[in-house]
């Protein structure tokens, strides 16, 4: 069986990644997701200009201590300014100074961005260009090229465009990577431009691809410029940096390696691809697009009870590849519009003898059916469910009795950053637990207070780590008085679940999904405490 042609994976989540809104790395971050990328096995990481901040020198100088497997790591840096030399130039001497092996260089491509940006002639932006690929190829450096706005400035003005890639192959650059700056480039367009370069330098050097999301085409994009000789592609693991976001490199991978043909990473490597986009999302503190192709946690999930019932049969009904083949796994919705199939499918993970006809069945579909009815949506609240059956089957026990909790508010302020208290009392295993918390409202004070009171009995729940809290009115038509949908999503780590309450009161509503989501993680570390006993 012939080898499948290798295309060259540039990850910039640390770069062109960083410019996301709201998104803003450590040093030490940028150590642990450059372990996360090189354990996946894409070739290149470009980890930021050394030149643009002290933060970015800093972790040049820890990334020399590093060991990695699979990666490189490379710098990034402008060419040299119109009016210095290369010697004399900062940003390229801070290139030098990264000690990277291979660096990458962006200029101009586009005429108008040459005398309307930079403020230089034609001639002299190429020999920015070609100088400074020069120098840096003499320093002993590969040169990937970055042709800024290659494809705007095709479109203006092909002729000067390819100049600028010839600038950049007569000073010694490996790669030519035509950058998609703006985003707006149709696809037809993008192969044919692409198309075009790879017969005009293909034989010289790898061509290479980088888009931006602004007309929602990156991944499809990045995929018609391989399509058209492009073996080199730069993108963002999961897709975010600046306006609309970059290639979205999870889809990227796993639509060229499992569809098209071609190796990006190790195969044996792409059952990661799930749990490290997982980890890459948990240190960059965003949560992870539930509907995103592959390694979203909706990616394998079905509702519709005719659809549940034929992927119990066979997956291949409604699923284009298995879950686990990229690190993912399939989830059955729960929601009215669910049939026996997936009750049973549920509630067999605990009880594998429980058959369809059995009364636990009938009772489970029974009160899911009554409290959807009363506002509940378990298809979003997947801890909850899984109470819900343990409840049933006689599967769980409850790790602490609430005695009362009360909470109050304070106006005007104490503090500008507590103006909420709660107070509850506990029992665990016949011990009293009095707790007191302040917080930012009346639900994270009790979040606040429950762990002070649970965190003695269960260290575990310090772990535990609320990321997302939606409250959603039922019944607009009783305004304050509406019954309130709670969801809380929760993290350890390692796994994420959510957790629902309905109530009238949104406080009420905030402790039954507060309650569920330390329930639901304490029963998982008992399970898994007993699995390695077994």
């Amino acid at each position: 069986m012939p080898m499948a042609k290798k295309i060259v994976i540039l990850d910039s989540t640390l770069r062109d990644g960083s410019q996301g809104e709201g998104i803003s790395y450590s040093v030490q971050d940028k150590i642990h997701i450059v372990r996360a990328l090189d354990e996946l096995g894409v070739t290149y990481i470009e980890a930021g200009n050394p030149g643009s901040n002290p933060k970015d020198m800093e972790f040049f100088e820890e990334a020399k201590k590093l060991e990695l497997k699979h990666a490189k790591i490379v710098a990034f840096g402008s060419t040299r300014r119109k009016d210095s030399s290369c010697a004399e130039d900062g940003n390229l001497q801070s290139l030098l100074a990264a000690e990277t092996d291979t660096v990458v260089i962006f200029g101009k491509s586009w005429d108008f961005q040459v005398t309307d940006i930079l403020h230089a002639t034609l001639e002299e932006n190429l020999d920015m260009i070609r100088d400074t690929v020069a120098y840096l190829n003499k320093k002993g450096r590969t040169v990937i090229y970055d042709a800024e706005h290659f494809f705007s400035g095709y479109q203006a003005n092909a002729d000067y465009a390819m100049k600028t890639l010839r600038a950049a192959v007569e000073g010694g650059a490996s790669t030519l990577c035509l950058c998609e700056t703006k985003g707006g480039c149709m696809i037809e367009d993008c192969a044919k431009i692409t198309a075009a370069v790879v017969a005009e330098f293909g034989k010289a050097c790898s061509v290479g691809i980088h888009t931006h999301n602004d007309s929602g085409l990156a991944v499809a994009n990045s995929l018609v410029a391989v399509s058209a000789g492009a073996t080199h592609v730069q993108g963002v693991l999961l897709g975010f940096g600046e306006r609309t976001g970059n290639a979205n490199l999870s889809t990227i991978i796993a639509d060229l390696q499992l569809k098209m043909g071609y190796s990006c990473i190790p195969d044996e490597n792409i059952k990661q691809l799930t749990p490290i986009c997982k980890q890459v999302s948990e240190i960059t503190n965003i949560a992870l697009d539930a509907g995103m192709p592959y390694v979203g946690a909706n990616a394998f999930a079905h509702k519709a009870g005719m659809h549940i019932d034929a992927v119990i049969k066979n997956p291949t009904a409604y699923e284009h590849i298995t879950p686990e083949t990229v690190g993912n796994e399939r989830v059955f919705l729960m929601s009215e519009v669910a049939g026996r199939s997936l009750i049973l499918e549920k509630i067999q993970k605990f009880d594998p003898n429980i058959t369809k006809n059995s009364p636990i069945v009938a009772e489970v579909v029974k009160t899911v059916k009554e409290l959807e009815h009363k506002g509940y949506q378990f298809e979003g609240a997947d801890g909850s469910f899984e109470l819900l059956v343990r409840k049933a089957i006689g599967k769980y026990q409850p790790f602490f009795k609430l005695h009362y909790y009360k909470t109050s508010g304070e106006i005007p302020l104490v503090d500008k950053n507590l103006y909420a208290f709660a107070q509850l009392k506990i029992e665990v295993d016949g011990h009293i637990e009095l707790a007191a918390g302040e917080g930012m409202g009346p639900v994270n004070a009790l979040d606040r207070a429950l762990r002070t009171a649970l965190k003695s009995f269960y260290p575990a729940v310090e772990s535990i780590r609320l990321t997302d809290y939606k409250v959603r009115v039922l019944d607009g038509q009783s305004a304050t008085a509406a019954r309130v949908r709670v969801l809380i999503e929760s993290r350890d780590g390692n796994d994420a679940w959510t957790t629902i309450g309905v109530s009238h009161d949104v406080v009420e509503a905030s402790w039954m999904a507060l309650v569920d989501s330390f329930e639901y993680k304490l029963i998982k570390d008992v399970e898994k405490k007993f699995q390695k006993l077994l």
